[in-house]
């Protein structure tokens, strides 16, 4: 048992004439905390790991579920609902800004119409987040923020841009 004992004995000087009480040691047992910190560190879930060998399943997702949020150095972001060559209506490539007249608008808009689109409420939005080498974490922890805030099913941090996605980031970080 893990026990902290702070050191005071009690009593008073010798030849003292005042009379004290004997004082107990205070005592603080810290085994519970020891094994609340082994819990956290084991409920931590990891991925299985993979075989290199197995070729890798790509997974087809309806485009009209897509949302990609590209994110450019000095706060700029780029979004595209659908795929890049063939946008859904009104989803073409758009600049936005951070917060509740920018992102967060645009987002809020496809997380109520896209269960209506697919007809099944349990079929909502993805979202795809691709930060750039310039974007900052401070831009990527906001985004994250906006995801809690929409209430975004499911999203994802990709650092895969594909090169008609770098013409985009080029042209943004003009």
């Amino acid at each position: 048992m893990a026990e902290l004992n702070t050191g005071d004995s009690g009593g008073g000087k010798k030849g003292s004439k005042k009379v004290r009480s004997k004082k107990s040691n205070a005592k603080v047992d810290l085994t519970a905390m020891v094994d609340l910190a082994f819990l956290l560190i084991t409920d931590l879930g990891l991925p299985d790991k993979e075989d290199d060998n197995k070729p890798q399943k790509d997974i087809k997702v309806d485009q009209r579920r897509t949302m990609t949020i590209i994110m450019g150095k000095d706060n700029k972001i780029k979004w595209f609902h659908g795929l890049l060559e063939s946008p859904e209506p009104g989803g073409a490539p758009t600049d936005a800004v951070y917060g509740k007249n920018g992102i967060r608008k645009e987002i809020l808009k496809r997380v109520t119409s896209i269960p209506q689109v697919t007809g099944d409420k349990k079929k909502g939005m993805i979202v795809i987040i691709k930060p750039t080498k310039k974007a900052t974490y401070r831009n990527l922890v906001d985004i994250l923020d906006e995801m809690a805030i929409c209430d975004v099913p499911t999203y994802a941090i990709v650092n895969d841009i594909t090169p008609e996605e770098q013409k985009l980031v080029d042209e943004m970080n003009k």
